[in-house]
């Protein structure tokens, strides 16, 4: 089996999602005695990657790549393609994936298996991924041939294994695209700009902080923390933050280091966007939260109390 494991980079970095598809595309290997390369835009990235158990990594020269277009990477990995014959395309599904990757699976005529969160290893390999808002999952089998995509939070980074590997570097034919697409300004997944699916620590509020003048208390050991905001779905539907902080099935799937949830019961549908977190922390004054289910550790109080003494502390 060989395996194209597409490594999406801004500002000369990995995007975190997809080294986390990079692991899954790695067990995938592993267990089918297949070979991996992991294909790349971005120079300094490939450099990096060199350092990760790959037979090799595909660094792909052009200037045409060097802003993201939709119409320049589908040709690029369309070539790509047609040169190697892989068997299985695999992707971090961030909101890039989700605009070109639809558009490479019709282009190629195979199967695209989207915003999965494991693999299964019977007979047969199997996709999993969540269905119904997380309700269900659906067991999915593409014999062998297809694009899949790894939800964030889905692997870890951590256990990504390390080796050794050359980069083949080349440079394909794109001058005969006619661009139909012209991107504006990259989309920014917050208002200040910050991609959540990438923050390394979290503070998500809740309804339980009662009512938008509190949110600058929460804001207050954020920056403690130095880390960003996030949001469930009632704070979002009240207005007291934009749609763009929002952490669940119909907003962002995150998975920082540390996770601290104030104020948020965990409704399934917004555990499904963070429960890849490292580590979970929850405050919350009713026990029966569904979300200290899931937490690491649960803290059963008044946030009102608690958060103003652990401000002083920090």
């Amino acid at each position: 089996m060989k395996i194209l494991c597409f490594i999406q980079t801004l500002e000369e970095k990995a995007n975190n999602n997809s080294l986390e598809s990079l692991c899954a595309a790695q067990s995938i290997a592993k267990n089918n005695s297949g070979e991996l390369h992991a294909v790349v835009f971005d120079k300094n990235v490939a450099e990096q990657l060199k350092a990760y158990e790959l037979n090799s990594v595909i660094y792909i020269n052009n200037s045409e790549l060097d802003s993201y277009n939709p119409e320049y990477y589908l040709k690029s990995l369309e070539l790509l393609n047609n040169e190697l014959n892989p068997d299985l395309l695999i992707f971090g599904h961030s909101y890039e994936t989700r605009d070109w990757v639809p558009r490479l699976s019709a282009r190629l005529d195979k199967a695209f298996v989207s915003d999965c969160v494991s693999v299964q290893f019977n007979s047969d390999l199997h996709f999993i991924r969540p269905i119904y808002q997380a309700k269900l999952n659906e067991k999915i089998k593409l014999n062998n041939q297809g694009i899949v995509s790894f939800q964030a939070g889905s692997y870890s980074t951590e256990n990504i294994a390390s080796g050794s590997c050359n980069i083949d570097e080349k440079s394909l034919d794109l001058s005969n695209i006619e661009l139909k697409i012209n991107p504006g300004e990259r989309f920014k997944e917050s208002a200040e700009g910050v991609d959540l699916s990438n923050a390394e620590v979290i503070v998500s509020i809740g309804r339980g902080v009662g009512k938008i003048e509190n949110i600058d208390l929460v804001k207050s050991l954020a920056e403690k923390l130095n880390a960003q905001i996030g949001a469930s779905r009632p704070v979002v539907d009240a207005g007291w933050l934009d749609h763009s902080y929002q952490i669940g099935s119909s907003g962002q799937t995150v998975s920082p280091k540390l996770y601290l949830a104030v104020g948020i019961s965990g409704a399934i549908q917004h555990l499904v966007g963070m429960k890849g977190s490292k580590n979970i922390i929850a405050i919350n004054k009713d026990p029966n939260a569904p979300i200290f289910e899931i937490s690491d550790y649960a803290i059963l109080g008044d946030i009102f109390e608690i958060l103003p003494k652990l401000i002083e502390q920090l």
